[in-house]
């Protein structure tokens, strides 16, 4: 069986991450800052996506809601009120 070995750290949008600096798993309250070390930790191997989405109870759309709000408009682009503001400018 082959074996991945996974970084000890990658950077994040703050520096670099390690496992230990990731969100807690019992995060609810999501902030752009968390996002962003939880995408960084996918990014750089830290964690895979189904990883990620079985810590953190998050579904493949919730995380691909993520990357496309980094893709538009960085690390601010994950502020709820961003997203909120996009979409009622997108659909009102």
């Amino acid at each position: 069986m082959l074996e991945t070995t996974r970084p000890r750290s990658v950077m994040g949008p703050l520096g670099p991450l390690t496992m230990e600096d990731l969100p807690a798993s019992a995060t609810t309250y999501w902030v752009s800052r968390r996002k962003a070390e939880v995408l960084a930790a996918i990014d750089g191997g830290l964690l895979s996506v189904d990883d990620a989405c079985e810590r953190y109870r998050l579904s493949l759309e919730e995380l691909g809601a993520w990357r496309r709000s980094v893709d538009r408009a960085g690390i601010a682009g994950l502020r709820i009120t961003k997203v909120q503001r996009y979409r009622d400018h997108v659909t009102g």
